[in-house]
């Protein structure tokens, strides 16, 4: 987020530690995904958050006042335990993850290009997040099974899939509401048909009906309320696969805690509160405009024109689970996308040759028959 403009977010009342340790032994627990806990990775005991991870527990979600951000109001910073940030100098996703990682790739493109990444002031840290709510163990085994469904992809894939390679990242979002009353006016088609005397090829007269469209002026107005409108602020990841898995039940949001970020990475936000809030006010628009679109009368229009006013104009910074595959298969980078919460998937695979030269050759000899047995006919 740019530093001149930043939001006022309210602290969070309980304060995260560095490193999270067991109740048990005192090693360190990170989150677990299929338990919904920190576990002790040496003696295996579950610990609860030190909030409540449901929906609307202690702390609740709040919206805050966008127009007041905008102006400049200062907010929270820092994600409330020591992390390091690096950016990649390949794919310039800036990663954040606990100082005891260290020797590690780029999560996102598998680069090892990784520098250290200084900021003048720190991030914003969100307020709510979805945690993980899907173990590794079921991930890998999704992705294989998605894999096998695809029938132009190498068999390898299918049963190996590089799942090793597989990733969970807390990936930024920018959530925003408002309330829009839109006002319209548009030319208004209505159809009607003439019957139309011609002459044909063969000099006979014919009649033809001819659709015509009468123009009429119209107008009109309504009220919408646009609720968790979300602007994705991850550059590591490929948009348009965020995009397919992108269901995120916002309404499950739970208050953020830095106990749900141990152990994984998360990636820093790179859109800012500005260009977020405009990227959203776009969408807002081309949706006033298409729900505006579906209230003019007749059979068609043009030169529709909607004028919007807002109120009620709020944001939420928040990070979303994804599990994130990539890998290089001859010499070509893909990328698979896992919804961390709903296990939904979207990806990028290798096409296999020769499956489509086998299926050529059989379209290819299919034809040749049909040409065969239709010349001894």
């Amino acid at each position: 987020m740019s530093d001149d403009v930043p939001p006022q977010i309210p602290s969070v009342s309980a304060t995260a530690q560095n490193k999270f340790h067991c109740p048990a032994c005192g090693a360190e627990a990170t989150w677990n995904p299929a338990k919904q806990a920190l576990v002790c990775g040496f003696c295996g005991t579950a610990s609860p958050a030190t909030v409540d991870p449901t929906p609307g527990g202690e702390g609740g979600i709040q919206e805050h006042d966008l127009v007041a951000a905008l102006r400049g109001m200062d907010g929270q910073r820092g994600w409330e335990a020591e992390r390091v940030q690096v950016r990649c100098q390949s794919c310039q996703a800036i990663s954040v993850f606990d100082p005891a990682r260290v020797g590690q790739r780029c999560d996102f493109c598998g680069s090892s290009a990784l520098v250290a990444y200084e900021e003048v002031k720190e991030a914003f840290r969100p307020e709510s997040l979805l945690p993980f709510k899907l173990a590794d163990s079921a991930v890998r085994d999704a992705v294989r099974e998605w894999y096998g469904r695809r029938w132009w992809a190498p068999n390898a894939l299918g049963t190996r899939a590089m799942t090793d390679r597989l990733h969970g990242i807390y990936i930024p979002y920018w959530t925003f509401d408002a309330q829009a009353r839109a006002d319209w006016t548009a030319e208004s088609g209505y159809h009607y048909y003439v019957t139309e005397t011609y002459r044909d090829g063969n000099g006979n007269t014919q009649t033809r009906q001819v659709q015509h469209t009468r123009w009429e002026p119209s107008w009109g107005s309504l009220d919408h309320f646009f609720d968790d409108e979300l602007v994705c602020a991850s550059k590591g990841v490929d948009r348009g696969l965020l995009d397919e898995v992108q269901g995120y039940p916002t309404k499950e949001l739970v208050p953020y805690q830095a106990g749900f970020l141990a152990g994984w990475v998360v990636e820093r936000y790179q859109i800012d509160l500005v260009a977020a809030a405009q990227s959203s006010r776009e969408g807002m628009m081309q949706k006033l405009h298409d729900l505006c679109g579906r209230q003019v009368p007749g059979d068609t229009h043009r030169n529709l024109q909607v004028s919007a006013q807002w109120s009620g104009q709020t944001f939420k910074h928040i990070l979303a689970p994804v599990w994130l595959l990539t890998y290089d298969y001859h010499g070509k980078s893909y990328q698979v996308v896992v919804n961390g919460y709903t296990g939904a998937i979207a990806g990028r695979y290798p096409k296999s040759w020769v499956k489509i030269l086998f299926t050529v050759l059989g379209i290819l000899a299919f034809v040749a028959l049909v040409i065969f047995f239709g010349h001894r006919r």
